[in-house]
């Protein structure tokens, strides 16, 4: 994998989509120092006043939260490593991490939505599984104007298949956000 010490890779994508997956994975490939953020751990942070970041009433909350993910992944690259931050960050929120000084790169991995319910259904715990708020965010990730050349379809594609993408769009550089 290409060298990437200082730069934050943002993978993004509806509930159910392999960000996780494919994160974790990212991150144990040989090369630069890397740190795994995982977005809905800083959610989980909040221990008395939560609100679902889904829900229109977290609007204040998920900006706070968006904030803090963004001084983090910046902290941890200013330290030379390679960030690489999983969570639904939608163009909605990118405004924090579009002021940041290092170089940033913008993923969007898109399954149908009948694979991303499945895969929701199937993780089990404490997550998301409810088909409407699922199917509510995947269509907020469907249509990204100018952001849609960062779209990679999942379709299909295994695990493996989907790591290789994404380490080649990282490689291409054409997946970067410009300040």
């Amino acid at each position: 994998m290409t060298d990437l010490a200082g730069e934050i890779l943002i993978l993004t994508g509806p509930p159910g989509s392999g960000k996780t997956t494919t994160a974790e994975a990212l991150a144990r490939e040989p090369g630069a120092p890397k740190v795994h953020l995982h977005a809905d751990d800083f959610w989980h942070f909040i221990k008395q006043g939560a609100i679902a970041p889904y829900l229109p009433q977290a609007h204040r909350q998920n900006g706070v939260v968006i904030d803090v993910l963004a001084q983090a992944a910046e902290g941890y690259a200013r330290g030379g490593y390679f960030v690489v931050l999983d969570g639904i960050i939608g163009p909605w929120f990118l405004s924090p991490f579009k002021a940041l000084t290092v170089p940033l790169h913008y993923v969007v991995l898109r399954p149908p939505l009948d694979v991303a319910i499945r895969r929701c259904r199937e993780r089990g715990g404490d997550t998301l599984t409810d088909p409407g708020p699922i199917a509510a965010l995947h269509r907020q990730l469907s249509s990204l104007g100018q952001l849609e050349r960062h779209v990679i379809p999942t379709e299909g594609q295994s695990r493996d298949e989907v790591l290789g993408a994404v380490t080649g769009a990282l490689r291409s550089g054409a997946f970067r956000l410009m300040p």
